[in-house]
């Protein structure tokens, strides 16, 4: 079921509810298959009218009622609007391409990050800060949950349909070709290594945590945010929530990057232990924004 098991149809097509995910569904040039109206959610037609009427969108638009709309839902309290889209597939090519509107590509990784939530998250703020593609990827331990599931495009908003995806990618393939085409890789890491301009003090880092993964970094410095050149071709490397991305992946990445926090002043102990992926990657994607519009 395309909306509440978020199972693409043979066709590829994948469900999308409620009133500000179909109008990103009908605003991304996506190709739509059809869009459903229940009884309660006919009060919506008017406000997508405008998008729904265009002839060179020629879909279905479909009604039914509210007890059949509640019974393939994935939401408690449904809006009574859905609609099936084809998300515009993407080749690595595609985004490792350079911008005509940005410094030089940069893409988020996500290598084994397995909650829809998190996975949601990263699409919306990789999208508002400026992200030229994200790539989702499988590790030997764990797979990343697919940027089309329910929960994960309500919590990118939208975005999952507008920023350029490459899904289910092998990593080590991708890892090749970002070499081949000069794109620097950073692994988000613990900081094992301060360097003169960080403060004192632990960094974050979501992923790496364990002791053979972290001494891993001790090849390469590692950097803050901010001592990161941003407007270099970049990948992210996003790891999983408990694992970390896998030691092999930090062993080969060209720098890892971590994120210095605040400690308490009695134990110079951090106050969190860390940051979840989201949040993490929102962090350094702001840095990363904020160079590239400083250099434009």
């Amino acid at each position: 079921m395309a909306l509440r098991g978020g199972v693409p149809t043979d066709g590829g097509a994948v469900g999308v509810e409620g009133l500000r995910l179909v109008e990103e569904a009908l605003r991304s040039g996506s190709r739509i298959e059809a869009v459903l109206f229940s009884e309660s959610g006919a009060k919506h037609r008017d406000s997508l009218a405008p998008m729904i009427s265009r002839r060179q969108m020629a879909f279905p638009v479909l009604r039914t009622t509210d007890r059949l709309f509640e019974g393939i839902a994935d939401t408690e309290h449904p809006q009574g609007v859905a609609a099936l889209v084809v998300p515009r597939k993407y080749e690595v090519t595609d985004v490792m391409a350079r911008p005509e509107d940005a410094c030089a590509p940069l893409l988020v990784v996500l290598a084994g990050v397995q909650d829809p939530g998190n996975v949601g998250t990263i699409l919306r703020t990789a999208a508002a800060f400026g992200a030229t593609g994200v790539v989702t990827a499988a590790t030997g331990q764990s797979g990343t949950a697919s940027p089309f599931a329910p929960k994960a495009m309500r919590a990118s908003a939208g975005a999952a349909l507008q920023i350029p995806i490459v899904s289910g990618m092998a990593l080590g393939i991708l890892l090749t070709q970002l070499k081949l085409n000069a794109i620097r890789t950073l692994a988000t890491c613990v900081g094992t290594e301060m360097s003169a301009a960080q403060p004192e003090g632990p960094g974050l880092s979501l992923g790496v945590r364990s002791e053979q993964a972290a001494s891993a970094t001790s090849a390469a410095r590692t950097l803050a945010p901010w001592e990161v050149d941003w407007c270099e071709a970049s990948a992210l490397l996003v790891g999983n929530e408990g694992a970390g991305l896998p030691e092999d992946v930090v062993k080969g990445a060209d720098q890892c990057v971590h994120i210095p926090m605040s400690t308490l002043p009695s134990s110079g102990q951090a106050r969190v232990e860390s940051l979840n992926a989201a949040a993490a990657t929102a962090v350094l994607l702001y840095e990363a924004y904020r160079q590239r519009k400083s250099r434009k």
